[in-house]
């Protein structure tokens, strides 16, 4: 009985002694909780009312980016992006771009992280180096692609 109240008290704090054993099971427990997210948003069903938005991939890719930086996930963004697909909700062209959005959406962690770290100023040195080279990259790459996510869509069409 009192190895139990240790082990309960070990896990409540999480700390269960080897730190790859730690990762391993916060890494199960993320993919728990993103396989029942993905379920519920294949289970929503019927989402007509948003047919202006999910079929237009300049309103999806908008969607990707604000999704993403309010979630500050872009694996969770992902991943209801593809549940919404596999449902039928979503076109594959403007998943497409709602995934572009969100790679654009991930960059807003940085910005936060350097906000914090520059005690709440705008961050300086390589701190801002660093955001604006990840955040420029990554628009500079989804804004190049964003024309073309018909093509992409249909060439991702075929392996499936």
């Amino acid at each position: 009985m009192n190895e139990t109240k240790k082990l309960i008290k070990k896990v409540s704090k999480m700390e269960l002694g080897n730190p790859a054993l730690t990762a391993i099971v916060g890494l199960v427990v993320f993919y728990i909780g993103l396989k029942m997210f993905s379920g519920g948003m294949k289970a929503m069903g019927n989402m007509d009312h948003l047919s202006y938005f999910t079929h237009n991939p300049y309103w999806m890719f908008l969607g990707g980016i604000v999704m993403t930086l309010l979630w500050q996930s872009s694996s969770l963004s992902t991943t209801a992006i593809i549940a919404l697909v596999a449902s039928g909700t979503v076109p594959l062209p403007a998943a497409v771009a709602c995934v572009l959005g969100a790679n654009i959406g991930t960059t807003g962690t940085i910005w936060l992280a350097g906000f914090f770290v520059s005690d709440g100023h705008i961050p300086k040195g390589d701190t801002l180096r660093i955001a604006m080279a990840h955040t420029g990259v990554n628009l500079l790459m989804a804004l190049s692609l964003l024309p073309f996510v018909g093509y992409i869509g249909k060439l991702l069409s075929r392996f499936g």
